[in-house]
């Protein structure tokens, strides 16, 4: 039996086959272009004000220019000879365009792109910025030399004309889009000869190539502060706090303890007391973990809350450690300003930490004033704490079990680290000390065992 399809199904199949065929051809575009797009490409990049001229000399893996068609001969070599028009072409749409200069706060619009020369991968002339200019200008690889384009690097000269190599220069660098992870690695010469150095991944925003105080201040004070409201685990030890204690006097003892605590870690290892190893960062993050989970089972068992805050100075220490990673990474934002930008990175944490307060206290009151009891919320709440910090810990543990730990060697550097261990091992006892006296005097430790018996008091007698 034979079967005929009905001539409005086959203008339907027709129809739908022609909208597959558009979105196919509209798809495998996209999809070649995708996969133009490297994985990873690293920048390297030296900025240097000299007179009245800005020059910046830049190194970029010829594979981030997937899309410029350059004159190839053979299996895939470049045409050196035809080749310089579509060099420059890259350098501009992909590298210049890319790169705000500013001026004391201005733009620097004016640029001129000087030189586009193409290096074979094996050069080593980017160590320096006097043999990156020696390179640059040299006469540039004919035919005879056989380089797949894709393995090429471009350097690239640009230079801005400026009122003066004294000004403050800022750069709002836009090359991550130059692959999937672009890290760039920028330096910044100064007139009297130093360096300032950066090693950043994708876009960081505006940059102070050699930031004053100030300027170093407000981005270390906004640092620390998004810090604590994007660190998930800080801001649940933080709850782990509030949760019993939601009186600002019956607190100042712990966040004083944990803020003292947290600075001294911090600190220490921006002066380099802290481990190098491999295992230290993920043994201080499981201990971050197991910080949430003891606060929220001292909350859960009722533990005696005049000794909380000395419970919280350990994990402060602990916390500090945590907190220097991130600004151990940061560092290099700071010019010549480390301890003033310690400071303001300790001042954001402790704004952060102080505007979590101030909206968790009057939320955590109304929820035990109106919705549940306080009791039950309290373990509730500490409950739903801990799951996720046991969780958070036991991988993190699972983490610091790949590494291993090896005997330390005892030369030179093993005892002068032991002694600055053992520096900041008075500086905590000493901190205790005067916490302890501070507390007493004020009576504020004495605040915490009253409060400890209103708390009781109101359970039993709801």
């Amino acid at each position: 039996m034979k079967y005929k399809i009905p001539l409005k199904n086959t203008f339907s199949v027709h129809k739908n086959l022609r909208f597959i065929l558009v979105l196919a051809m509209l798809w495998i575009p996209n999809l070649v272009l995708a996969h133009d797009i490297p994985s990873r490409v690293t920048v390297y990049a030296f900025v240097k004000p000299e007179g009245n001229e800005l020059t910046a000399l830049l190194r970029v893996p010829m594979e981030a220019f997937g899309e410029v068609s350059f004159p190839l001969r053979g299996p895939g070599f470049l045409q050196f000879s035809e080749a310089q028009f579509e060099l420059n072409d890259a350098a501009r749409i992909y590298i210049t365009e890319s790169m705000h200069f500013f001026e004391n706060g201005v733009e620097l619009t004016e640029k001129e792109l000087r030189l586009a020369r193409v290096s074979l991968p094996s050069n080593r002339s980017f160590t320096t910025f006097e043999e990156a200019m020696e390179n640059i200008q040299s006469p540039p690889l004919d035919d005879t030399t056989n380089l797949f384009w894709r393995q090429g690097v471009l350097d690239v000269l640009v230079t801005f004309p400026i009122e003066s190599d004294q000004s403050d220069f800022s750069i709002d660098p836009q090359l991550g889009t130059l692959s999937a992870q672009t890290t760039t690695v920028l330096r910044f010469i100064l007139p009297n000869g130093a360096e300032r150095v950066f090693n950043y991944l994708g876009n960081p925003g505006l940059v102070e190539l050699d930031p004053r105080w100030h300027q170093a201040a407000f981005r270390f004070i906004t640092m620390g502060f998004e810090h604590i409201l994007e660190g998930i685990d800080h801001l649940l030890f933080l709850f782990c706090l509030v949760i019993p204690l939601r009186s600002m006097r019956a607190l100042i003892p712990v966040v004083t303890s944990f803020t003292i605590a947290h600075s001294i870690t911090l600190i220490g290892s921006a002066f380099g007391i802290a481990p190098s190893s491999l295992w230290f960062p993920p043994l201080i993050e499981t201990l971050i973990a197991l910080s949430i989970v003891y606060m929220a089972f001292e909350n859960i068992v009722g533990a005696r809350l005049e000794h909380r805050w000395i419970v919280t100075f350990a994990f402060g220490l602990v916390h500090g450690f945590g907190f220097s990673f991130l600004f151990s990474d940061t560092l290099q934002f700071a010019g010549g300003h480390l301890f003033s930008s310690l400071l303001a990175f300790n001042i954001g944490v402790e704004l952060g930490q102080l505007f979590i307060l101030i909206l968790v206290i009057p939320v955590l009151n109304l929820l035990f004033k109106y919705f549940v009891k306080e009791r039950i919320g309290a373990i509730l709440l500490s409950a739903l704490l801990a799951h996720s910090a046991w969780h958070w810990m036991l991988e993190r543990g699972a983490t610091l079990g790949l590494f291993q730990f090896q005997m330390p060697i005892f030369d030179s550097l093993f005892f002068a680290s032991l002694m600055r261990w053992g520096m900041m091992l008075i500086v905590i006892v000493a901190a205790l000390w005067a916490m302890y006296e501070l507390f007493r005097k004020f009576s504020l430790i004495e605040s915490f065992s009253d409060y400890s018996y209103r708390q009781k008091a109101r359970s039993e007698a709801k």
